[in-house]
């Protein structure tokens, strides 16, 4: 399973750091997970299903 860091996410849909933060509380891009505790990333598989379901709402 692959794992993007904030950074990555933000890169991914051309959006700053703080817009993905901010669109995750609105519950635009899905909850990220905490791995080995202290690391918050988002798994590739949630934001494709995400990216999927956009398409198919368009």
């Amino acid at each position: 399973m692959q794992y993007l860091s904030v950074k990555s996410v933000s890169h991914r849909y051309d959006i700053g750091v703080s817009t993905v933060w901010l669109r995750v509380k609105q519950g635009k891009l899905p909850q990220p997970v905490k791995v080995h505790g202290t690391s918050t990333r988002w798994r590739l598989e949630d934001l494709e299903k995400f990216e999927q379901k956009q398409v198919q709402e368009a």
